[in-house]
């Protein structure tokens, strides 16, 4: 009896003890993801791309937009003849004006390009988004995990260590046997080798919590609401993964580019027309100089391409290459997305029986350990039917830690294979990253004119 006492104290000391290892202050799933999404440098990597990319659309419509610029040189000129110096100073000012007004609407295929490169560069930062907030809930789960077996492993070490003092107090009287101790020992050297693994898990998951959240790992509780967000069936899960999922809106999207990109190549063909203008002004400090005075000049220009030594049917050729490609892209992305929702939805309902059928052995393993310890102390059965019974045990109670864990990392899996892991699908209390915002601002015609003036 005083075995069980032992291991009702020891258990009541090891909870005490997890509690106390993640602090006072709780930290849901719903804090971690909160804070990751503040912190990840990668969403913010991706922001940064799709402001870049939408630069791009600015680039484009610089093409069918004039270039003004002015000019001012100065110059002074001298000369010595005959014992006499002629010379003097001479100013030239100048604007000048040039403008592509037609380019057999190669200047619109780039646009169109850059406008769904943009498109692609968004959806970017919701798939990252979707990709980071996984690796929370993984990193969240695996700590959380490895907490309970490293209390689980040191409540096994401390069952150990009372069989083996049992077995050596009974030794000591002539009731037992030199093999039950050398058992007990040896259990308990096993049992003190999966601790110290459990141990070294548990701070690598915990660096890893870390470097997706920004703060250490408190007190984690896995209970969450998210559930909410699956849908009833597994076809409408598909459903709202094909027509919502950022990797999908991100393929149709670049499909969008590769063809303007594929009717860029094919207006090189065509021909092109620009105007040009300037007017300017000369003074000199001769008096009668000549030039001096305004000048002025209007001019056109039309260039059809004959010839580009294959460079223009290159173009061609590869950009249909990569419209052909981003098509067979798409298809793929369909395939694995619907490849994801279809494994996370098994993955839930295994899980959900894996739990089932967890706690059934762990129920039937306390009352075989109970009643084993009660049959070798009345002398019926051998210290190493204890530490068997043990064994299987923790065995049971290490696989319901590991069946809850992997039912909220497939309940969360299902919700980034359908397109739902994000900030605005889970209610997050953040400012959602974004580039549209910025995106519309480079459509300003006048944005780089106003910059020069101010």
């Amino acid at each position: 009896m005083s075995f069980r006492g032992n291991l009702v104290a020891s258990a009541l000391a090891l909870s005490l003890a997890s509690f106390a290892m993640g602090g006072a202050q709780a930290q849901s799933i719903t804090q971690a993801l909160t804070a990751a999404y503040n912190h990840a440098p990668d969403l913010q990597a991706a922001l940064l791309d799709a402001k870049a990319s939408a630069e791009n659309i600015a680039l484009a419509e610089a093409g069918k937009r004039p270039t003004i610029g002015a000019s001012l040189a100065g110059n002074y000129s001298g000369s010595l003849s005959n014992g006499a110096f002629s010379g003097g100073p001479s100013i030239t000012t100048g604007i000048s004006y040039n403008q592509t007004i037609f380019d057999n609407f190669q200047t619109e295929a780039q646009i169109e390009a850059a406008r769904a490169g943009a498109e692609v560069a968004e959806y970017q930062i919701r798939n990252t988004e979707q990709n980071v907030l996984l690796a929370v809930v993984q990193a969240y789960m695996n700590v959380l995990s490895n907490r309970q077996l490293v209390a689980l492993r040191q409540e096994n070490v401390n069952f150990f260590q009372a069989q083996l003092q049992s077995a050596q107090d009974r030794l000591d009287v002539g009731e037992g046997t030199r093999i039950d101790v050398a058992q007990a020992q040896a259990r308990l050297a096993q049992g003190d080798a999966t601790y110290r693994a459990a141990q070294a898990s548990l701070e690598i998951s915990q660096a890893t919590f870390q470097r997706y959240v920004g703060t250490a790992p408190q007190s984690l509780d896995s209970s969450h609401n998210f559930g909410r967000l699956i849908p009833s069936s597994l076809q409408s899960a598909i459903s709202e993964a094909e027509a919502g999922h950022p990797a999908i809106l991100m393929a149709k999207a670049a499909i969008r580019a590769a063809q303007a990109a594929s009717d860029g190549a094919q207006a090189a063909f065509g021909p092109t027309a620009s105007i040009s203008g300037q007017i300017g002004s000369r003074w000199s400090g001769t008096a009668g100089a000549a030039g001096d005075g305004f000048s002025g000049s209007v001019g056109f220009q039309i260039t059809v391409p004959i010839y580009a030594g294959g460079a223009i049917g290159a173009g061609v050729r590869k950009a249909n290459i990569n419209q052909i490609k981003s098509e067979v892209d798409a298809m793929s992305a369909y395939d694995q997305i619907r490849e994801a929702v279809i494994s996370a939805w098994a993955g839930i309902q295994s899980a959900d029986a894996q739990i089932s059928a967890a706690n059934a052995a762990v129920s039937a393993g306390r009352t075989v350990l109970d009643g084993v310890i009660q049959e070798r102390d009345l002398g019926t059965r051998t210290t190493l039917d204890v530490l068997n019974a043990q064994a299987e045990l923790t065995t049971a109670r290490e696989g319901l830690i590991n069946a809850s864990a992997n039912k909220v990392l497939a309940t969360f899996s299902l919700l980034s294979a359908m397109g739902h892991l994000t900030a605005t699908d889970l209610a997050l209390n953040v400012e959602v990253k974004s580039a549209v915002t910025y995106t519309q601002t480079v459509d300003d015609v006048w944005q780089e004119l106003r910059s020069v003036e101010d």
